[in-house]
């Protein structure tokens, strides 16, 4: 099995943004509390394909905080059994290979700033699609404001990052969501993903031998 450098140089690196140069994505289900059909980041993982995300960053410009009820948050989890094949309403992003000088793409599905529901489809069963289920959190950060102790200062950034010693392995059917959001409405956010991606052919056999 390859390591993760091995990987990249051999071309199996990708690299997926959400939000372009300094115009961030309004985040969460309309605009606000994240919504679990209309995360930022979407990849799909079909059968047959494996990915290692290695690296997730997320940047949120927290709209105006009014009460100490009020929160920011980035999720970042993943719906192990479904894949999501590309419905709903999304900008689709053609990753770039993390060797600069190869052409972009993936056999994986990768969409941003999902605002028309997605749903994703498990495939060990005959099993109509539905609403991602989160059976797996990778990382979470919530940010909440304490108003009577800053009150200059009720609109503070959040920025997390995700970035496991040992990444997990995503294998197909399977989908990566990042949300991010809020109770009030975010001026804006980023997401920069990195993974590296194989056939399932490459994965060692499981277990141990006896």
């Amino acid at each position: 099995m390859q390591t993760i450098d091995e990987m990249i140089a051999a071309g199996k690196g990708r690299s997926a943004n959400t939000g372009a140069f300094s115009t961030g994505v309004v985040g969460g289900g309309a605009g606000t509390v994240l919504t679990i059909g209309e995360p930022e980041l979407a990849i799909g993982v079909p059968a047959g394909i494996f990915i290692r995300p290695f690296y997730v960053a997320s940047q949120v410009q927290g709209g105006a905080i009014a009460t100490d009820a009020d929160e920011n948050e980035v999720l970042i989890a993943v719906d192990s059994l479904g894949y999501w094949n590309g419905n709903g309403t999304f900008t689709a992003v053609d990753p770039s290979n993390l060797r600069t000088d190869l052409d972009k793409g993936s056999p994986c599905r990768v969409g941003a700033a999902v605002t028309g529901v997605l749903t994703t489809t498990p495939g060990f069963a005959v099993i109509a699609a539905a609403a991602p289920v989160l059976d797996l959190e990778l990382g979470r950060q919530v940010m909440q404001v304490d108003v009577a102790t800053n009150v200059n200062n009720t609109d503070i950034g959040l920025n997390y990052v995700y970035q496991p010693k040992h990444p997990i392995f995503i294998v197909g059917p399977s989908t990566l969501l990042v949300y991010f959001g809020g109770t009030v409405a975010t001026v804006g956010g980023f997401i920069q993903a990195q993974w590296v991606e194989g056939s399932v052919d490459e994965l060692p056999p499981i277990g141990l031998p006896a």
